[in-house]
């Protein structure tokens, strides 16, 4: 029987941003080492960038707090995005029309993991 590895978590929702752009920067650091990880969020040129920083930081505070891992082992062994609410509005067209605006919004998990020797 295998033992599942300590994890800890942490999860953004909410975030203004459309899933498929957060899932761009959340493909990026999937794997990575923690400090690695926060070095390429800190000099990304992406918005939401800053909020996935925060997420990851949170994660790594969890694990040290709350589960008692060693941070320098630290590895992002998930992170996955998922869709939000949608705002729903409307751009006012010729002769009386409309057309709909959806505004997305996106959910974010980062889970962490340490890494074996």
């Amino acid at each position: 029987m295998m033992t599942q590895p300590k994890t800890a978590k942490a999860i953004l929702k909410s975030l203004r941003v459309s899933p498929r752009k957060l899932n761009l920067l959340a493909q990026a650091i999937r794997g990575m080492k923690v400090d690695k990880a926060l070095n390429f969020l800190s000099f990304s040129q992406k918005r939401s960038a800053i909020d996935v920083k925060k997420t990851v930081m949170s994660a790594i505070a969890n694990a040290e707090n709350n589960h008692g891992l060693d941070v320098d082992r630290l590895v992002i062994l998930e992170a996955s995005v998922g869709p939000g609410i949608k705002l729903k509005r409307f751009h006012p067209r010729a002769k009386g029309r409309a057309s709909s605006i959806d505004k997305f919004f996106s959910n974010l998990n980062i889970i962490v993991s340490e890494k074996e020797v």
